[in-house]
């Protein structure tokens, strides 16, 4: 189960995250974890089935301590914590490691997956072993790829029903340089915002809309400020737990390997999970009062078409090595 210690201030938290609280807490290997997913979000789910399995694979002799829903900060600090080893690891949106990785972009190429089963595919190969590499050198350990799905537009401005409907909108992003450029592409003015600014500004109207999986959209309660949904599917994207590379390494092997299998299993109910779940998202948003217009042939074609500029730019900019290995993955 999640932790339930409910400090009465995000600082309390804090100190208890940093092991500042008790003896206890300080132990080696009792390994907190942050988040920046609500409690109800599949991955934050599937965290608490990790936590469940690593104290039962090793008689409680290495524990997990979970932080979700943002309480040690947005995405970016937690990203921050682990690299320095504040916190043992994240679950974390894959673009919020791209500028510490930039290799990671490689999977942000437009338009390119056509199923989540393909989109796994990849991250379980060669692909995903040279991306685990990357991390390695900058004191990640990679755990596991989680899905965070297909990414979807909403605004509160109007329809998008063609390519010309995107001119001038400004649509939050995740830090991803790629995401940026192919929203430059398409007309819209992106905008990088961590996602616990986000509803705000939807709601005071600094940003027109936003971009996520409609389980994120949905979690998020982003409808209660968003009029229009769209079934972009612009770019898949991946949820993926680091630890701070240290920190595992400094676990026994035993402990190591108890670790990766709490995950594995972990991993898999949340990929099976957040399948099922998808669907039910958008009709839920629907429900609510989300107007639903999906996006045809012909103006997917034209965004395409209108993206793939970027592709050549990636790969001036992080080495064709990785693009390319994954451009030839998904033509295989």
């Amino acid at each position: 189960m999640t932790t339930t210690t409910r400090p009465a201030n995000r600082a309390a938290v804090l100190l208890l995250a940093l092991g500042l609280g008790t003896p206890l807490m300080a132990s080696a290997e009792n390994l907190r974890f942050g988040g920046n997913f609500t409690d109800d979000h599949s991955s934050s789910r599937a965290m608490e089935i990790f936590q469940e399995q690593l104290a039962e694979r090793t008689d409680g002799e290495v524990t997990a301590e979970l932080f979700p829903n943002m309480q040690l900060g947005g995405a970016g600090e937690n990203v921050d914590q682990v690299s320095t080893g504040v916190i043992a690891g994240t679950w974390i949106g894959i673009s919020y490691l791209s500028r510490t990785v930039p290799e990671l972009e490689a999977l942000s190429l437009p338009f390119a997956f056509d199923s989540r089963e393909e989109a796994f595919e990849l991250i379980d190969g060669e692909v995903g072993e040279l991306l685990d590499e990357k991390l390695a050198e900058k004191g990640f350990t990679a755990l596991g790829y989680m899905e965070l799905g297909f990414r979807h537009v909403t605004n509160s401005e109007r329809p998008i029903e063609a390519i010309e409907d995107f001119e001038g909108l400004k649509i939050r992003l995740q830090p991803n340089e790629t995401h940026l450029d192919t929203f430059r592409a398409i007309g819209a003015n992106p905008v990088s915002m961590d996602i616990n600014e986000v509803y705000g500004a939807l709601q005071q109207g600094v940003l027109d809309g936003q971009e996520n999986p409609y389980s994120i959209i949905s979690t998020k309660r982003l409808d209660e400020v968003q009029q229009h949904l769209s079934d972009s599917g612009h770019f898949y994207d991946f949820i993926v737990v680091v630890a701070n590379r240290d920190t595992f390494d400094g676990l026994s092997e035993e402990h190591q390997q108890a670790v990766q299998e709490a995950m594995d299993e972990a991993v898999a109910w949340q990929r099976q999970t957040a399948a099922e779940e998808d669907e039910a998202a958008r009709e839920t948003l629907i429900e609510r009062g989300m107007e639903f217009t999906p996006i045809d042939a012909d103006t997917r074609a034209a965004l395409r078409e209108a993206s793939q500029g970027v592709v050549d730019d990636l790969r001036d900019k992080i080495g064709a090595e990785v693009v390319d290995r994954v451009l030839e993955e998904l033509e295989s």
